[in-house]
């Protein structure tokens, strides 16, 4: 389970939930992923977005999947996931951050979001707690990540490892 940001091209003369409900009722879950096929233009923004966030977030490693592209940080503030799909993109980040350490990696989050939105024209959402990334504040975002983090800690862990109350 991981806290997700969107960014999706919103598709002109559509409000980004538009462009969103457009994207989800043609989404089948039974059918295969489409294959990545990026256009040229689309890949001149992953190039960018990978080379700005390298130099200014720090190290990062980058894959190239069947389905998107990819790319985690690397270093102490923790691991964010960017998959990248030419007019999509998602970022993760794992519900295992609590207080502080919840605040670096969400203000990561939005730092990579931002870039990301400033390279593709794509814009970010973060629906957990309902604000644009362009503007939003990563301290609500990391409070909704502490809190959902630390109560899976305490409920989920006891019941994997076995022990109760």
């Amino acid at each position: 389970m991981t806290y997700d940001i969107t960014l999706v091209r919103v598709q002109p003369g559509l409000t980004l939930q538009e462009t969103l409900d457009r994207l989800n009722a043609g989404f089948d879950p039974d059918a295969d992923l489409p294959l990545l096929r990026l256009t040229d233009a689309q890949r001149h923004e992953w190039d960018r977005i990978l080379g700005r966030v390298s130099r200014h977030i720090g190290s990062v490693e980058s894959e190239e999947y069947q389905y998107s592209l990819t790319l985690e940080t690397v270093g102490p503030s923790g691991r964010v996931q960017l998959d990248y799909c030419g007019d999509t993109a998602h970022i993760e980040v794992a519900y295992r951050y609590t207080g502080p350490a919840a605040l670096e990696v969400m203000e990561l989050a939005y730092r990579i979001a931002r870039i990301v939105e400033d390279e593709s024209g794509l814009t970010g959402h973060d629906f957990e707690v309902g604000q644009p990334t362009r503007t939003g504040d990563p301290v609500r975002a990391a409070v909704q990540l502490s809190g959902v983090s630390g109560w899976a800690q305490h409920h989920l862990s006891r019941r994997i490892t076995g022990r109760t109350r």
